[in-house]
């Protein structure tokens, strides 16, 4: 509408003539800091780019002023006599410096209004320039002076009923026009029900709009929240997760677009969505949020947390939609579903709702994953909780020598293969009420009988004299031995603590570059092995026991037996070289090569066994056949 000649000094000539002191003051005194932003104080940041403002304007009560200043702590206001001449309003001329005559540029200025003023109520123009080119017609004269000189009359055929064209040439023609910059409206404004909703169409434009992604969203929602706290969002879900989805530390998100009152803020906004949650696109507008808003008053803002708690709780809500359709879902998560599992290790406060969105392949249900509720619901009667295994890979899992007393009485494990699952299921400690149970781990709860319980114990007592020999012989590799409920058909297995790393957690931290080597002298350190009492391996071995002239042959298959054990539950050897010594050394018996083929490679790698008995030779294997 313009100002007076009184309107100019008061409101642009006051920072600029006593610095900031009357603001301070105002301050002070209770006045609404949300004011700053506005016109007036955020005026002056013309002078980021400009020497010198000059400032026309005209009220309906007042002539037109000239209102001019170069920021040196002076200004002039005098009127406009002619030059001008507004009708009514203010225009405002920026007098650049030299390092900002890059904002004279459109395409600078259309980058700014696109990031910042797109979605604002008032239309922005942009007086620009364009060139197009016209036919216009050649003047006669021009041909006749082209043809002087040239005493041979042209001929030129036209043929019946045809018209002679005239001649005809391209001129540029370079006119100005203003073109509207912020087309794009915000879409977040209107109702998600009733006539006035987006399109799928209208959506989908959005999201290209505001994402630059070339492919369409996989899926989105459209909410607002009123009563104490009001704000609108729209959020979308790509098709194809972002290749740096977690490298997070290099680059700041920039997902979700904070507005206040349709200006854009900020869209690096981490306050907004869990890190878990960084894939997913969208805009929040809000109406309590201060213009002023800034990183460092973000952070102890209530609003926002609110607002965070809110969004998340959408976000879920979106994804159990997409878990109605099962083929959208298989590709939402393939995509993502590493972010669901680091929301169970980081979000407690709606860990249940996450892990009913898991998908495991199971040791019964083929190549289809299932759900944990879909495991509650075909859980065994008596079964004591929910079995799972973890590993590198489905196929080095599903022949695991953990799983064969699980299998035998019918139990249905779940794999996991991911090394997220590792962090997740730390946290994830049960799932409606049942428990999860690593089959890896000792002490593992397997649901026998009576008449099982009594079997095992007989089976135990038999082999309770073996145990010492092979903890003797195994001495600081192990913590204990003992006798396995677990095994039907492998002789041994290494088992960790109930509290301590599993073998693929062990493979998993010893793989980090940065890793401190000193957490996994506390948290791997403790291996249970466990025999199978029942085992042929186990019985012969007990046969030799109390034979002197065969404890060596006792203790060379007992180093054997533990490291099969290690490499057969997902264990590294610490000294693969002996190992091998020890199997080519059985592939010379078998191959009825005698000892002496390799006797000279294997004297070195071999561990000390002890001194030899009287009458037997100290690397007699030939019992094994």
């Amino acid at each position: 509408m313009g100002m007076t000649k009184a309107d100019l000094v008061n409101n642009l000539g006051t920072i600029a003539k006593s610095g900031t002191k009357s603001f301070m003051e105002a301050l002070q005194t209770g006045a609404d800091i949300s004011m700053i932003g506005q016109f007036g104080v955020g005026f002056y940041s013309a002078y980021l780019a400009a020497e010198k403002v000059v400032v026309y304007s005209k009220n309906n009560k007042d002539e037109e002023y000239r209102w001019e200043s170069s920021a040196g702590g002076t200004f002039s206001v005098s009127p406009v006599t002619e030059g001008s001449s507004l009708k009514r309003g203010t225009r405002i001329v920026l007098h650049l410096k030299e390092d900002a005559m890059e904002y004279l540029e459109d395409r600078k200025i259309k980058d700014l209004v696109k990031k910042h003023s797109e979605f604002i109520g008032y239309p922005i123009y942009l007086s620009v320039q364009k060139t197009k080119e016209t036919e216009v017609a050649e003047e006669e004269e021009e041909e006749e002076e082209e043809k002087e000189g040239d005493d041979k009359p042209e001929v030129s055929e036209v043929k019946e009923g045809e018209e002679k064209k005239p001649k005809t040439r391209k001129v540029k023609e370079v006119t100005t026009e203003l073109e509207k910059l912020n087309k794009q409206k915000p879409i977040w404004m209107r109702q998600t029900e009733g006539e006035d909703t987006p399109s799928e169409a209208e959506y989908q434009a959005f999201y290209k709009s505001l994402t630059n992604d070339w492919d369409e969203a996989l899926a989105w929602k459209h909410f607002s929240t009123e009563g104490s706290l009001e704000f609108k969002s729209i959020v979308f879900i790509a098709k194809r997760p972002p290749f740096d989805m977690f490298e997070q530390q290099k680059k700041k998100p920039n997902n979700i677009k904070l507005y206040v009152r349709r200006v854009f803020i900020m869209d690096n906004c981490e306050e907004l969505m869990p890190e878990y949650l960084s894939f997913v696109r969208g805009v929040v507008d809000s109406e309590d949020l201060p213009l002023n808003i800034s990183r460092e008053t973000l952070q102890h803002n209530k609003i926002l947390k609110v607002i965070k708690k809110n969004m998340t709780k959408k976000c879920l809500d979106l994804f159990f939609e997409i878990a109605e359709d099962k083929d959208k879902f298989a590709k939402f998560y393939e995509n993502y579903s590493k972010n669901l599992k680091l929301g169970i290790h980081e979000d407690s406060a709606n860990r249940d709702k996450l892990a009913k969105l898991l998908r495991y392949n199971t040791s019964t249900q083929g190549e289809e994953q299932v759900s944990l509720e879909d495991y509650v619901s075909r859980m065994k009667e008596g079964q004591p909780g929910i079995y799972y295994i973890t590993g590198e890979s489905r196929k080095s899992v599903e022949k695991s020598p953990f799983l064969e007393k699980l299998k035998k009485k019918g139990y249905e494990v779940l794999f996991m293969t991911d090394p997220i699952d590792e962090y997740a299921v730390q946290q994830l400690k049960e799932f409606e009420g049942k428990k999860l149970l690593c089959a890896t781990k000792e002490n593992v709860a397997l649901g026998t009988t009576d008449e099982e319980k009594a079997a095992f114990e007989k089976a135990k007592e038999a082999v309770t004299p073996l145990l010492t020999i092979i903890k003797d012989t195994l001495g600081d590799k192990i913590e204990k031995v003992v006798v396995s409920a677990r095994l039907e058909s492998s002789p041994t297995c290494l088992v960790t603590g109930e509290y301590g790393w599993t073998a693929n957690m062990e493979r998993i931290m010893k793989a980090q570059a940065l890793r401190d080597s000193s957490m996994g002298s506390f948290m791997g350190a403790k291996k249970t092995l466990e025999i199978n009492p029942t085992h042929p391996i186990v019985v012969k071995l007990l046969e030799f026991k109390d034979v002197k002239e065969r404890s060596s042959l006792v203790k060379e298959m007992v180093w054997l037996l533990y490291e099969t054990a290690a490499l057969a539950s997902g264990f590294a050897l610490d000294e693969p070289a002996q190992f091998a010594g020890r199997i080519h050394k059985m592939m010379s018996l078998g191959l009825e090569l005698g000892a002496s083929a390799t006797e000279e490679d294997e004297d070195e790698d071999m561990p000390d066994l002890g001194p030899a008995q009287d009458g037997a030779a100290p690397t007699d294997m030939e019992g094994v056949d």
